[in-house]
């Protein structure tokens, strides 16, 4: 299915000079002249080579149809995931390099979404926010306030994220999957 280059989101799947490829990232670029271009990091499904392609934003890419199956996260084996059918339980594995960047955002027995393609796992969503602890957390500047800039701060994980200056470590946030950008205190 053709669709343009501009509405290419992270985890479709596309086919690009004969391959598969899942999208990782997209940047779209307004330079000062000229038109606006798309900037996409992919990997190649087969192989699990990154690259880095742009488009202008008129140009058109193949989309490529996927069937989405929900899975529940057991455990990492190597470089692989292992993930169970909840309605089958048989086990199916996923290379680690599905997930790039997002993968510390993974927890055990998380009900995670599989994108196939003829059977084979070629993406993998999570979900969209997940509540994490923070380990570490800079101590509040005196006279800093609530409205200036945010605070570095490491998470359970191992992630590191931006917090606003009244988070302490210990406490418990709400962040993205996509990026580990803070959301909001965990309730309760």
């Amino acid at each position: 299915m053709k669709q343009q280059a501009n509405l290419m989101r992270p985890g479709q799947v596309i086919e690009y000079e004969g391959r598969r490829w899942t999208v990782l990232k997209i940047q779209i670029i307004t330079p000062g002249k000229g038109g606006a271009f798309i900037q996409v990091e992919m990997r190649d499904i087969k192989t699990g080579s990154k690259k880095d392609e742009r488009w202008r934003t008129a140009d058109t890419v193949e989309r490529l149809t996927t069937e989405d199956k929900e899975f529940t996260y057991s455990y990492a084996d190597g470089e692989n995931l292992v993930l169970m059918d909840p309605e089958t339980f048989e086990q199916t594995m996923v290379p680690t390099s599905i997930l790039g960047d997002r993968l510390p955002f993974l927890e055990e027995n998380m009900k995670v979404n599989v994108k196939l393609i003829e059977g084979d796992p070629v993406g993998m969503d999570l979900p969209q926010q997940v509540t994490l602890e923070v380990a570490e957390a800079d101590p509040v500047v005196k006279g800093q306030t609530a409205s200036s800039s945010y605070k570095p701060a490491v998470l359970s994980n191992g992630a590191k994220t931006m917090v606003p200056p009244f988070i302490t470590a210990g406490e418990r946030i709400v962040v993205k999957t996509e990026d580990g950008s803070y959301v909001e205190r965990a309730k309760g």
